[in-house]
């Protein structure tokens, strides 16, 4: 038989402030599988778990959540018959547009940091933003907030960069 869980979604500013590689890893730390992504509406969770995990992940998922991060809406649900061998981030799906998106944020001292540091590779990068701050409303085109729906898809990333963006 196989395993029953959960699925979460949630609303509020959820993308573009690093929700999903957090989910990860606090998924990992429960010793929980599963698979997050974005949709059109928000962040959608799925866990292979027993209701009390699922308290303990959403007490964290509260409490610990990305610093801009606000949550307005989580809903759950019991599932059946999971098969999940491992928690992922998984690509957006799109349905309605109704994510809310965070409004233009100042550099962070973390950021201005790097961006002075003449030994980070960040030096002097125009573009130096983070999930606790950075661009966020003026570069979207469109909904879920991925790097493909924002004016950054047209630069290629830089193997650093890329390996950064890839490990969450």
């Amino acid at each position: 038989m196989l395993p029953c869980g959960f699925k979460i979604e949630l609303c509020g500013l959820v993308q573009g402030v690093g929700f999903r590689p957090f989910v990860y890893n606090l998924a990992k730390k429960h010793k929980l599988n599963g698979e997050v992504y974005n949709d059109s509406k928000g962040v959608v969770i799925i866990l292979a778990c027993e209701e009390k995990e699922l308290e303990l992940f959403i007490k964290d998922l509260r409490n610990d959540k990305p610093k801009l991060a606000r949550i307005d809406k989580l809903e759950f649900t019991r599932l059946e018959n999971l098969d999940y061998k491992d928690f992922k981030i998984t690509p957006s799906k799109i349905n309605l547009k109704t994510s809310a998106i965070l409004s233009d944020y100042a550099l962070c001292k973390d950021c201005k940091q790097e961006f002075y540091d003449s030994t980070n590779p960040r030096f002097k990068y125009p573009f130096i933003t983070c999930t606790h701050c950075g661009v966020r409303f003026s570069i979207i085109k469109s909904l879920p907030y991925d790097r493909a729906n924002t004016s950054m898809s047209a630069f290629n990333m830089c193997e650093f960069c890329k390996q950064e963006y890839q490990n969450p």
